[in-house]
């Protein structure tokens, strides 16, 4: 329940109870705050719940909602001490129980005034309901008058509350694991059981909410802080609140109970200990209570789990903010990249219908080399070694696979045998690839602002990139009209340049690029699309993550030319049958350099095709 006091020049001072939210506040008659003005908005304002306390919404009136003297558009949580003002009418708002409300009056019968809202001794924190394992319950709770912002609670006496309302923490039953074990970074602790999840969890939530308050009360401007001093502060702040709660149950772990919640205010949350793992390579949140991870290819279900679906929202933002992203109901998707180079795609509701969805592309800190191809299973010697030849020898490769089969690992490994000469330019959508070479150039597309402008695509960057005198020009991924500058970037020049697409097969790749090329908005005859392709592209490198979530080399394709409308190609190396293959056939481009082919059948680690340097022998 809120009591709202209005007040008005000329007018007598009146109080509203409003016993559920939302509330509107306007002249027409069904609003539960009536303000009879003509210059009030039918539907002038909107108080709404939200996380801690409550909030004001201005519905776009003409004349505005001011509060404390300031226009806003959206301010929140309210507090007792803030002023309203609605053309003309002053407002202030307060919580309280029917007994207040009744006393309200009656102080008002006695005085002929109504009284100051202002604070009272209200618990100091707020408490999970009675009956969650592990938890106080209200009634043991310590009175104390902290300033404002806490959880239902009925005030000890007839005063007038100024406790706001924050949404109902979520029952034990919504609990999800932890995820402590041997793998732990709170030690080798055993699995714990699902009430004592359900303990966990609850005290993660109180504590979460109990150190924002903190921080709110102290009025702590910790925009000014770095990362490490902030971490510092709140833990300190999170052993202070344990130190004055009631004991904690034995079976919690306090130093791990810290940690969770500390991820969660100022980090990841459970995402911590994941990022910190080197064998995953994948994080999937599919909502709050349900994370996957993938690891050496395969999909696995952790016992992790955020403590609602705000603590998801909060970490979408928390990574979206440094880079100038937004992500609210009217841009309700977003991808970003995290300092060390991961890549983030996250979605929210409505969209997103079983709540916000975040996920995580990791890349690996070390660089793989040559020989780990080799050592993994992705490839032989001998692939490696050709593969190397076509970087040095300037061909234009295309790499191709599904989602997730290793393409830009691939890319970051074939751009290391660029000779350190030679100036690259690389764009990408969002920045992934990680190569160190001494003369780089790295270009990232830029999406559009809240305004629909300021967006920089691919395709700009392609043709910005034609002006930087570069040797090579590396496309992290084309997916659309950069396909037609890329093609025309081979063909003028830029020998031994470097992309990836979206494509199951070689075949598929020429019909992909097609397709790709048409969406440039070019009206260019299909047959004059496919000279452009075959004439640009000279070896497609397919890649496959199979059902074992090991990644390989399953083909490699060099395109030969076109005959009528038909693209002539011829396979090089193929993986079948559990071996890779040889496929007898001599790269048409060994002829146009002039170089022999002798020597190419049969090379291996002991034949004298290529050295061990991947020189031709």
């Amino acid at each position: 329940m809120i009591i709202v006091s209005i007040e008005a020049d000329g007018l007598p001072s009146r109080r509203v109870v409003v016993p559920r939210l939302p509330c509107r506040i306007g002249r027409r008659k069904d609003n539960e705050i009536v303000l009879d003005s003509w210059r009030v908005a039918r539907v002038h304002a909107l108080i709404e719940r939200m996380e801690r306390g409550c909030r004001l919404v201005d519905a776009g009136a003409l004349s505005g909602t001011w509060v404390n003297g300031e226009r806003i558009v959206e301010f929140g949580p309210l507090d007792a001490a803030d002023e309203i003002v609605i053309s003309g009418f002053r407002l202030r708002m307060m919580a309280g129980t029917q007994a207040d409300t009744d006393r309200l009056d009656r102080l008002t019968e006695l005085t002929g005034e109504a009284p100051e809202p202002r604070l009272l001794d209200v618990p100091d924190r707020p408490v999970p309901p009675t009956g969650w394992a592990g938890a106080p319950a209200l009634a043991d709770a310590p009175a104390r008058a902290p300033g404002g912002f806490h959880g239902d609670a009925t005030a000890p006496t007839g005063d007038v509350s100024a406790v706001a309302f924050d949404q109902a923490l979520p029952a034990p039953e919504e609990f999800s694991a932890p995820g402590w074990g041997p793998d732990s970074p709170h030690g080798d602790l055993p699995p714990m059981s699902l009430s004592h999840q359900a303990d966990h969890r609850a005290w993660r939530v109180m504590l979460h909410q109990r150190l924002l308050q903190t921080i709110d009360l102290r009025r702590k401007d910790v925009r000014q802080l770095s990362s490490a001093q902030l971490r510092a502060d709140a833990r300190l702040m999170l052993q202070d609140i344990l130190r004055h709660e009631d004991a904690l149950p034995a079976h919690l772990n306090e130093p791990g109970l810290i940690e969770d919640t500390l991820d969660e205010v100022v980090g990841l949350g459970p995402l911590e200990r994941l990022m910190a793992d080197a064998a995953v390579s994948e994080i999937m949140v599919n909502s709050a209570h349900e994370i996957f991870v993938e690891r050496a290819g395969v999909l696995q279900a952790t016992a992790l789990s955020f403590s609602s679906e705000a603590a998801v929202r909060a970490v979408i933002e928390r990574i979206v903010a440094p880079i100038g992203r937004r992500i609210d109901e009217s841009s309700p998707m977003v991808d970003a990249r995290l300092a060390d180079g991961s890549r983030v795609n996250a979605i929210i509701p409505p969209l997103a219908v079983k709540g916000s969805a975040l996920t995580i592309r990791r890349f690996g800190r070390q660089m793989l080399h040559p020989d780990d191809l080799v050592r993994l299973g992705s490839a032989n010697e001998r692939i490696v070694a050709f593969l190397k030849q076509c970087v040095v020898l300037r061909r234009n490769l295309v790499i191709a696979g599904g989602t997730g089969s290793g393409k830009t690992t691939l890319l970051n490994l074939l751009a290391s045998f660029i000779p350190p000469h030679e100036r690259l330019v690389t764009i990408e959508d969002a920045a992934e690839l990680s190569l160190n070479h001494p003369n780089l150039v790295r270009l990232e597309a830029r999406p559009a602002n809240s305004e629909g402008r300021g967006q920089v695509a691919i395709r700009d960057l392609v043709r910005n990139a034609l002006r930087m005198r570069p040797d090579r020009i590396i496309v992290g991924e084309c997916r659309g009209g950069e396909a037609l500058d890329m093609l025309q970037a081979m063909n003028t020049g830029h020998d031994g340049s470097l992309t990836t697409v979206h494509a199951n097969s070689a075949r598929d790749v020429i019909a992909r690029l097609e397709t790709m090329v048409l969406m440039a908005g070019m009206d260019l005859p299909l047959a004059a699309i496919r000279e452009q392709i075959a004439s640009a592209v000279e070896i497609i490198v397919q890649q496959a993550r199979s059902a074992d979530g090991r990644r390989r080399l399953v083909e490699i394709t060099e395109v030969t030319g076109t005959e009528g409308s038909r693209v002539l190609m011829q396979p090089l190396f193929r993986w079948r049958h559990g071996v890779f293959e040889d496929c007898g056939n001599v790269p048409h481009f060994l002829e146009r350099l002039g170089l022999p082919a002798a020597g190419f059948l049969g090379c291996g680690p002991d034949s004298a095709g290529f050295d061990a340097s991947g020189a031709c022998a």
